[in-house]
């Protein structure tokens, strides 16, 4: 399955395909952790929200709409994951300013993207290239793809539809 971004084929990692492994770099309110997909999996749905950049207008909304929403997303069974190819020093920079966050912050910054192009969302094209497109993910506890959805780098993914997807799971 692909999905089309502002009128560009793009492959995507598609539903029901097993997520590729994460290991990055993450910061967790304020502290800097590791994050691995594979050890957060057991019993719990992943939302995995990839934004552009940091210090990015409707990343900051986005993330900010996360945080408090919080509940909501802990009543599916669900845990929210945010990935951007940013430093995690630029991140822990803006997390300062915007959070702190409850959730884990990952850094896709080296090697750049790579997590990023394992999901087939990595940038090559202005604004933002060289970043994430802003997309959701989300993963079931078996390691599968249920939901996934691309938006335009300047569209905030709605909440409901998101709880909507994890609710139908």
């Amino acid at each position: 399955m692909s999905g089309v971004v502002s009128g560009n084929q793009r492959t995507v990692a598609p539903v029901v395909d097993m997520a590729p492994d994460i290991d990055l770099p993450a910061l967790v309110g304020g502290v800097k952790k590791r994050f691995h997909l594979r050890d957060r999996l057991a019993n719990r749905k992943l939302v995995l929200a990839f934004y552009p950049a940091n210090w990015d207008a409707v990343s900051r909304e986005q993330l900010v709409a996360y945080q408090a929403e919080q509940a909501q997303f802990s009543a599916q069974k669900a845990d929210i994951v945010t990935i951007c190819t940013d430093s995690i020093m630029n991140t822990t920079a803006w997390e300062r300013e915007i959070g702190p966050f409850e959730f884990p912050m990952c850094s896709d910054f080296w090697p750049h993207g790579a997590v990023s192009r394992a999901y087939g969302v990595f940038r090559e094209r202005e604004p933002f290239v060289g970043g994430s497109e802003r997309a959701v993910f989300i993963v079931q506890p078996t390691g599968r793809i249920a939901f996934r959805k691309i938006y335009d780098v300047a569209e905030l993914p709605p909440l409901a539809e998101t709880l909507e997807a994890l609710r139908k799971l």
